[in-house]
C-alpha cells in the first residue's frame, strides 16, 4: 500500500523540486578553480610576511634606510643626570659653531658602535646636542649627546671631540664615548710627551669635582690629595697635567655631599710607575727584611707584595720605607704583614697573600697615625685562597714586638685573650658582621695600643686610596 501511495503522489513531487536544483553533471571542474583561488590567496599572505620580515631585519640591521625622524624603541643607555641637565660651558651658547659640528658629525660619523648583527647609526642630526664644551689651556673640548639608532632601537651616546683652543668645528676629533652604562660621569685625559696635557670631568650639576695629583699621607693618619681640578661651572672640574710620563695616574672624585658619584683613576698613561728590578728596590727590600719574624718570606714574593703595595698607595720606593712584621703561611701560600711610610707621614698596613699561580691578594690596608703605630696589634680576616670573603670567620692577630698578651673584644661581649705562638702571631674568631677592637699589652700590664679589627674590602682597587674610607683608617 505504501509503494502505490509513493508511485501515485511523492513521486512526481519529488522529479520535480529534483530538477529545481542546479547541479552540474561534473563538479570537478568547480573544485579545481576553487582549490586554485586558496593557493594564490595563500602565496600572496606568504610572500606578504616574508616581506614585511624582510624589511623589519633589514630595517633592524640598518640595512633597509629608516628616517632618523621615524619613532623607535628608546634603550635606555646613557647617564641621564647628564642628558637631563642644562649645557654647561663657554661653549653653551655658540649655536653657529654647534651647527658646524652637528653637520661634521652627520657627514663622518664619529665611531662604529657594534652590535650583534650591525652597527649604530647616527639618527636624527638635529638631535645633536651640547652637553658640555668649553675653551682650556691649549684645548677646546666638547662633550656632545649623538642620537642613534640601530633599526627600531634608539639611543644617546655621550661623545668627546677635542681640539687646538679657539679651534673651529671642522678642527674637533673624536676622542671617547661612553660604553653604554648609567654611570653620570664622563671623564677625558689627554697626556702628551712634549707639552702640557689636560684632565676634564663632567658631573651632574652641583656635584664637586676634584682631581689629585701625588697624595700626602699625614702623620695624623689621614691622606690629603693635591687637587689640580678647577672648577668651569656646577659639575665640572678640569686639571692641567705635566708633560709625560706622569707621576703617579690622576685620580678623579665626583660627589655632592655625602654621595659618592665616581672616584678611581683616569688612565690615559704612560706614568713614571715603579721599576720592579730597580736599585730603589733592592735597596727597599734589602730594609724591610730587618728584622723578620715567622716564616721568612722568598724575594719574589716580598718584591710582589712590596710592589702592590707602593703602587696601590701611589708612592715611590725613593723616600718610603718598608718593614715586614711579620710572614708565613695562610691557605698553603705565601703571606705577610708589611707597612709602608713615606717620610713624616702616616703608616700604612699592608696584609697580603697568594704567589705567581694563583696571584696576590690584599687582605688589609690600614692607615695609621705614625706616633704609636710600632705598639699597636694588627688584625685582619683571612680569606680564602682565591682572595673571597670568608664564611668561618677566622682573624689572624700580629702583636707588637713588646706586647706580651693581646685581646679581642667583640662588641657586645668581654675581652678574650688571643694566644700567641714564638713569632707574636695568632688566630682568633670573629663574626664576619660583627666589629671588634684588638689590645695589646706590655710586661707590667698596661695598654701598649688598641686597633679597631677593619671589615673586608670587596675591591681594594677600587676603593681609592688607603685612608679614604673609615674602614681603611684609624683616625676618624
Amino acid at each position: 500500500m505504501t509503494g502505490s501511495f509513493a508511485n501515485s503522489t511523492l513521486g512526481p513531487a519529488l522529479r520535480q523540486a529534483a530538477h529545481g536544483v542546479n547541479v552540474p553533471e561534473d563538479p570537478w571542474p568547480g573544485f579545481v578553480g576553487r582549490e586554485r583561488r586558496h593557493q594564490r590567496t595563500r602565496l600572496i599572505r606568504t610572500a606578504l610576511a616574508a616581506a614585511v620580515g624582510v624589511a623589519l631585519v633589514g630595517v633592524q640591521t640598518n640595512v633597509v634606510p629608516l628616517p632618523g625622524w621615524a619613532p623607535g624603541i628608546a634603550v635606555a643607555a646613557t647617564p641621564t643626570a647628564l642628558l637631563d641637565a642644562p649645557p654647561r660651558g663657554g661653549l653653551a651658547g655658540d649655536e653657529a659653531w654647534l651647527d658646524t659640528l652637528r653637520a661634521r658629525i652627520s657627514a663622518d660619523p664619529p665611531v662604529r658602535i657594534d652590535a650583534p648583527v650591525g652597527a649604530w647609526k647616527i639618527g636624527d642630526s638635529d638631535r645633536i646636542r651640547l652637553i658640555y664644551g668649553s675653551d682650556q689651556p691649549g684645548h677646546r673640548v666638547a662633550l656632545v649627546a649623538v642620537p642613534l639608532r640601530f633599526g627600531l632601537l634608539t639611543r644617546e651616546a655621550l661623545v668627546w671631540y677635542v681640539g687646538p683652543a679657539g679651534a673651529g668645528a671642522q678642527q674637533m676629533r673624536y676622542s671617547g664615548h661612553s660604553e653604554g652604562d648609567d654611570d653620570p660621569v664622563m671623564t677625558l685625559m689627554r697626556a702628551y710627551p712634549d707639552r702640557a696635557g689636560i684632565a676634564v670631568a663632567v658631573g651632574p650639576p652641583e656635584s664637586t669635582v676634584t682631581i689629585s695629583g701625588d697624595p700626602q699621607y699625614t702623620s695624623r693618619g689621614t691622606v690629603e690629595y693635591q687637587d689640580i681640578a678647577q672648577a668651569d661651572g656646577g659639575g665640572v672640574g678640569f686639571g692641567v697635567l705635566p708633560p709625560e710620563p706622569l707621576p703617579h695616574e690622576p685620580v678623579v672624585r665626583v660627589s655632592r655631599g655625602e654621595r659618592v658619584f665616581f672616584q678611581g683613576g683616569l688612565g690615559g698613561g704612560p706614568y713614571a710607575g715603579l721599576d720592579p728590578t730597580g736599585p730603589e728596590m733592592d735597596a727597599l727590600l734589602v730594609g724591610a727584611r730587618q728584622p723578620v719574624r715567622g716564616t721568612p718570606i722568598d724575594d719574589t714574593n716580598l718584591r710582589n707584595f712590596v710592589q702592590t703595595a707602593l703602587q696601590n698607595s701611589h708612592l715611590p720606593a725613593g723616600g718610603t720605607t718598608v718593614r715586614v712584621r711579620w710572614s708565613g703561611r695562610d691557605n698553603a701560600q705565601a703571606a705577610a704583614l708589611l707597612t709602608v711610610q713615606p717620610a713624616g707621614g702616616g703608616v700604612i698596613a699592608y696584609a697580603m697573600h697568594g704567589d705567581d699561580r694563583t696571584g696576590w691578594y690584599i687582605d688589609l690596608r690600614l692607615l695609621l697615625p705614625a706616633e704609636g703605630a710600632d705598639q699597636r696589634p694588627i688584625g685582619w680576616r683571612v680569606r680564602t685562597e682565591d682572595g673571597a670573603r670568608p664564611a668561618t670567620g677566622e682573624v689572624r692577630v700580629i702583636a707588637p714586638p713588646d706586647a706580651t698578651r693581646v685581646t679581642v673584644t667583640v662588641e657586645g661581649a668581654h675581652p678574650a685573650t688571643v694566644t700567641l705562638d714564638a713569632s707574636n702571631a695568632g688566630t682568633t674568631r670573629v663574626p664576619a658582621d660583627r666589629a671588634a677592637t684588638l689590645t695589646a699589652y706590655g710586661r707590667d700590664g698596661g695598654v701598649l695600643g688598641t686597633t679597631p679589627l677593619p671589615p673586608v674590602e670587596t675591591d681594594s682597587s677600587a676603593g681609592g686610596l688607603p685612608g679614604d674610607s673609615p674602614a681603611t683608617r684609624v683616625t676618624p
